[in-house]
């Protein structure tokens, strides 16, 4: 499969760092106090503190998903030897849900990048049925493909990033 050279993801390295190449085959909206999160937009942390509403289009009640957010840039993207940083696990979240009627196995962890602009990655996977996930020992070097062949997933059905640096005073005025 030749891979789409306009895909924003392929575009911002998530394919390749965090995922293999795949094609989407669920709607997954992201969305942080109303705003929507699109592939390579720009938000500040302090618009991220809270969880973000991740709504699932596509599946039904019989289908169950896990959510994992992460961020390959850690500590800084031109060394990022701890990547990947877990940010968030949901598991279990039904079709046509979101992801707050799942089972957090991981729970959510503010953003705080401190060096560079770093890449937060969702990505959702769609479960052979329902399961027990266990959290990863560490946040810190977590896989992502590694995890969806250890659970037994497959290719994400859905994915999107959104960038952020840490801010400067100026930058909050």
């Amino acid at each position: 499969m030749e891979p789409r050279m306009q895909d924003p993801l392929v575009v911002g390295r998530v394919i390749g760092d965090v995922l293999d190449c795949f094609t989407p085959s669920v709607k997954m909206c992201v969305t942080y106090n109303n705003k929507q999160v699109f592939n390579g937009y720009e938000f500040f942390p302090s618009a991220v503190t809270g969880k973000p509403k991740v709504e699932i289009q596509g599946g039904d009640m019989r289908s169950f998903f896990t959510l994992v957010m992460t961020d390959p840039d850690v500590p800084g993207p031109s060394d990022p030897y701890l990547r990947e940083h877990l940010h968030w696990l949901v598991s279990d979240i039904p079709g046509t849900t979101d992801a707050t009627f799942g089972k957090e196995v991981v729970g959510y962890e503010i953003p705080k990048p401190n060096i560079g602009i770093h890449r937060f990655v969702f990505v959702l996977f769609k479960q052979k049925r329902r399961q027990t996930i266990n959290p990863p020992p560490s946040r810190d070097h977590f896989n992502t493909k590694a995890f969806a062949a250890d659970n037994d997933f497959g290719l994400p059905v859905a994915a999107v990033y959104f960038n952020a640096q840490r801010e400067t005073a100026a930058r909050r005025r």
